[in-house]
C-alpha cells in the first residue's frame, strides 16, 4: 500500500527541450510527493528518464512512490525498474538504424537522496527473457495471486531479482502480455507503468475500484500527470496554471457544469471529478496518457466486463470455498494483520474464515472493534459477542472523536468536498486499528454484491408501483426523523415522480436542488447522466458499479490511508464479484430478504442473534450533532454557512447557491429536534447540511491554493 503520482511532458519534434530537471522541475514533484506522503511512511523514491520516439519526440517522464511496507521489505522498493535502456529507443523497438540520440540514463532516487544511474544502482536489474528496452513502475496496491503469476511467468523464462514482491510481478507481467496483464491480476491496485520501448505512460486501476488514481492533462504545457490524490493534483495544476495559463478555459476552480452540481446532488457518488482539467480511471479501465499541445488524448480501455445475470438454473456454487480461498490470499502480510469487526454478518463472515485460516497454522486472528461516541450506534458489545464466539484474539478500542477538526482535515487531505458523513467514523476506526496492526480485513461489497440494502429490497414495489407513487405529492410524509418509515416512503415517491431510481441515493432531491441552486436546466443534463439505466432493474449491479467505486471505497482509501492502515476486501475478490454478478437476484436474496444467501450460509458459523441483527450501518448521528455541537460540529457549521461568502469561487462554474433556502434549512433542523406534537414541525437536514459544510471547507480550501506563497 503506497501513495502513487507523476507527470510525463512531451516536445515536439524540432523543439530544444531544455535540461530534463528543468522540463520537470523537482518543485513540481516536490508537491506531488507531499500530499502522498501520508500513505507510506516506510520509504520513498523518485524515478526519471528522457526518450526519443523514432518521429522525433522528446519525453520527459518522472515517477514518485512513497512506500507503506507490507510485502518483502528488503526488495519491494519503488519505482522499480527492470530492462536497459542503454539502445536507441528505435533500436529497442525493431527499428532500422536510425540518427536517433541514445536516450538519456534513467535516474533513481531512495529516501531523498540524489539521483544515481540505473546502471548502479542496486534496485535495478536486468531478465534475459524481457528483452531490450526498460520498464518502470509506481505500484499503490496488493496483487492477492502474486506468488501464482510469479511461477506462470518463471516457467515461461523469466528471472526475478526480488524474494516475493508482488510489484515485480507487474513488471515482468507487462513484458509478457502486455496491456493483457490486468486480465491476470486479483487483487486491489492503482499503477502506473511506463514502457520505454514506445515512451508510453499507462495507468490502471483494479477491479472494483479498492485504489484510485487520477489524471491531470495540461495543454498549455503538453503535460500529464497523475495521483493517488487529488488534493496534489489540484496543488499541481494550480502552480502550472500560474506559470502558462490555458488560452480557452475557464480559470475559475470547478470543471464545467454539469460536474460540480452532479457532485453536489450526489455527495461525490458519481464518476466525474468537479475539477478542472481531473479525470479518476474507472474501475477495470486502464488509460494511456500523452500529452498533446491542443486537445489532451485520453482514451480508457476496459480490461474487465461484468458477467451477465444467469436466468437459468443455476449449478451449485461452493460459496463456503470461494470465500475461503479468497480470505486465504489475503492473510499474507510481512507486518501485524486483523481484522474490522463489527455486529454485522459481512465482517463477522470474514473473520470466520479469517480464523479458521489461521488456526489451521496455529495461530489466532487479531479482531477490532471501536466504541463510537454515541450508543445509538456502537456495535461494540455485538462485535465482541461474535469475536467470543469464533474465539479471536478481540480489542474494543476507544473512538479518539474529533469530529470538527477531523472533518476539515480528511476534506482538504482528500481535496474533494466528499459528502459521506460516514467517512468520520471510517477514519477514527482506522486510526484506532492503526495503533496495534497495519493491515485490516473488511466486510467492503457485501452488501452490493448480496443485496443488503433496503433500496434492492423495495426494487421490485417500486418498478411495480411506480405509477401509483408518482401520485404522492411532494412532502407528504413527515421528515423530522430520516429513518421513520414515513421519510423513507416520502424518498420513495420523490424518486418515482422524477422517474429516477438513484434517486434513492440522492442528498438533494429534484425540488430542494433546484431551490438550492435556483436553477434546473442543468440539472436536467445531470438527470441525463443517470438516466441511461434506472437502476431498479437490477440494483445490486448498478451499486456495484457507482456507489461502490465512488463513495464507498473512495471512503474507505481516504480514511485507511489516512493513518497508513492497508485495508484489505476479501468479498471484493475477483471470483467472488464475478460468481455473484452472475447469480439470479432470486437466489442471492430469497423472497426478497436482504442478502438471504449471505445469511443462511452465516448461520454456519455466526450466533443465530448475530445473523438476525437489523442492519444498522455505520454511521453517526450528524443531525443531532449539528444541534448540539458535539465535537464542535454546530460550531463548524455556523462557522462556515453563516459567513461572509461560504462558498468562494463556486459561481465563478455557474453554480449560485441560495443562501435563503440555506438559512431556512438550518432553522428547519432545528425545529426537528424539537419536541411537538406536529409531526410536520421542522425538517431534518442532517446529510444535505452536512454536504453543503464540506462543500464550504473544500471552497475555501480552493481559494488558499491561489494565494501567493509567502
Amino acid at each position: 500500500m503506497c501513495g502513487i503520482a507523476g507527470i510525463l511532458r512531451t516536445w515536439q519534434p524540432g523543439e530544444a527541450p531544455p535540461d530534463p530537471r528543468d522540463a520537470i522541475p523537482e518543485a513540481w514533484l516536490d508537491i506531488l510527493d507531499d500530499s502522498i506522503k501520508h500513505r507510506g511512511p516506510d520509504g520513498q523514491g523518485r524515478f526519471r528518464q528522457r526518450t526519443t520516439r523514432p518521429d522525433g519526440t522528446t519525453i520527459d517522464v518522472a515517477l514518485v512512490h512513497r512506500r507503506l511496507s507490507i510485502i518483502d521489505h528488503a526488495d519491494g522498493h519503488q519505482p522499480m525498474v527492470i530492462g536497459n535502456a542503454a539502445e536507441p529507443l528505435a533500436q529497442a523497438r525493431g527499428h532500422a538504424e536510425t540518427s536517433l540520440p541514445h536516450p538519456t540514463p534513467p535516474l533513481l532516487s531512495r529516501e531523498g537522496h540524489p539521483y544515481q544511474p540505473l546502471p548502479t544502482h542496486t534496485d535495478h536489474h536486468t531478465c534475459p527473457k524481457c528483452g531490450p528496452g526498460l520498464t518502470a513502475v509506481a505500484f499503490n496496491g496488493c496483487i492477492y495471486n502474486h506468488r501464482e503469476l510469479r511461477r506462470e511467468l518463471e516457467a515461461a523464462g523469466h528471472v526475478f531479482h526480488t524474494d516475493h514482491s508482488d510489484t515485480e510481478v507487474l513488471l515482468h507481467g507487462w513484458r509478457e502480455w502486455g496491456q493483457g496483464m490486468f486480465a491476470h491480476l486479483d487483487g486491489m491496485f492503482a499503477a502506473a507503468i511506463f514502457d520505454s520501448s514506445d515512451a508510453s505512460l499507462t495507468l490502471a486501476r483494479d477491479l472494483a475500484g479498492e485504489k484510485s488514481i487520477t489524471s491531470l492533462l495540461h495543454g498549455g504545457l503538453s503535460l500529464g500527470a497523475f495521483g493517488s490524490s487529488v488534493a496534489g493534483l489540484t496543488r499541481l495544476f494550480r502552480l502550472l496554471d500560474r506559470e502558462s495559463p490555458l488560452p480557452v478555459r475557464n480559470h475559475g476552480p470547478y470543471e464545467a457544469d454539469p460536474e460540480v452540481r452532479g457532485w453536489l446532488r450526489t455527495g461525490g457518488a458519481t464518476r466525474f471529478l468537479p475539477l478542472m482539467a481531473l479525470r479518476d480511471v474507472p474501475p477495470a479501465s486502464f488509460r494511456r496518457v500523452h500529452a498533446a499541445l491542443t486537445t489532451p488524448n485520453e482514451h480508457d480501455a476496459v480490461w474487465w466486463e461484468p458477467p451477465e445475470r444467469d436466468t437459468g438454473n443455476l449449478v451449485s456454487v461452493d460459496w463456503p470455498g470461494l470465500l475461503a480461498a479468497a480470505i486465504s490470499e489475503r492473510l499474507e502480510a510481512d507486518v501485524p494483520l486483523g481484522c474490522f469487526l463489527s455486529g454485522g454478518v459481512d465482517s463477522g463472515l470474514v473473520a470466520a474464515f479469517a480464523q479458521a485460516g489461521l488456526s489451521a497454522h496455529g495461530e489466532t486472528l487479531r479482531t477490532f472493534s471501536v466504541r463510537m461516541p454515541d450508543p445509538q450506534y456502537d456495535e461494540s458489545e455485538a462485535a465482541s459477542q461474535t469475536a467470543r464466539h469464533l474465539g479471536t484474539s478481540h480489542m474494543t478500542l476507544e473512538c479518539e472523536a474529533e469530529p470538527a477538526s477531523d472533518l476539515v482535515g480528511l476534506i482538504e487531505q482528500l481535496g474533494l468536498p466528499f459528502g459521506d458523513s460516514s467517512l468520520l467514523p471510517t477514519a477514527w476506526v482506522s486510526r484506532a486499528t492503526r495503533q496495534q496492526v497495519r493491515v485490516a480485513l473488511a466486510g467492503d461489497g457485501g452488501d452490493e454484491l448480496f443485496g443488503g440494502y433496503q433500496r434492492h429490497a423495495i426494487a421490485p414495489f417500486y418498478q411495480r408501483w411506480r405509477w401509483l407513487l408518482a401520485q404522492i405529492p411532494p412532502h407528504a410524509f413527515p421528515s423530522t426523523d430520516p429513518k421513520a418509515r414515513s421519510a423513507k416512503l416520502g424518498r420513495l415517491a420523490e424518486a418515482a415522480r422524477s422517474r429516477h431510481f438513484h434517486g434513492l441515493r440522492e442528498i438533494f432531491d429534484q425540488r430542494d436542488f433546484e431551490r438550492l441552486t435556483r436553477a434546473s436546466l442543468v440539472d436536467n443534463r445531470v438527470r441525463e447522466f443517470w438516466d441511461w439505466r434506472s437502476g431498479a432493474e437490477d440494483p445490486l449491479r448498478d451499486d456495484f458499479g457507482t456507489y461502490l467505486p465512488w463513495d464507498l471505497l473512495r471512503k474507505s482509501d481516504t480514511a485507511s490511508m489516512s493513518v497508513a492502515l492497508e485495508v484489505r476486501s476479501p468479498l471484493l475478490s475477483r471470483t467472488v464479484i464475478e460468481q455473484a454478478l452472475s447469480t439470479p437476484i432470486p437466489t442471492l436474496m430469497p423472497n426478497g430478504q436482504r442478502k438471504g444467501l449471505l445469511r443462511t450460509l452465516a448461520r454456519r458459523y455466526l450466533p443465530p442473534d448475530i445473523v438476525d441483527r437489523p442492519k444498522m450501518g455505520f454511521a453517526i448521528p450528524i443531525g443531532e450533532w449539528f444541534r448540539t455541537d458535539y465535537g464542535g460540529m454546530r460550531q463548524l457549521l455556523y462557522d462556515h454557512l453563516e459567513s461572509t461568502d461560504p462558498f468562494p469561487g463556486l459561481a465563478d462554474a455557474g453554480v449560485e447557491i441560495n443562501m435563503d433556502f440555506v438559512r431556512r434549512m438550518l432553522r428547519e433542523h432545528d425545529a426537528a429536534g424539537e419536541r411537538s406534537i406536529n409531526p410536520w414541525h421542522g425538517r431534518d437536514h442532517s446529510q444535505r447540511l452536512y454536504m453543503l459544510v464540506v462543500l464550504s471547507i473544500w471552497c475555501k480550501w480552493l481559494t488558499t491554493l491561489t494565494e501567493p506563497r509567502a
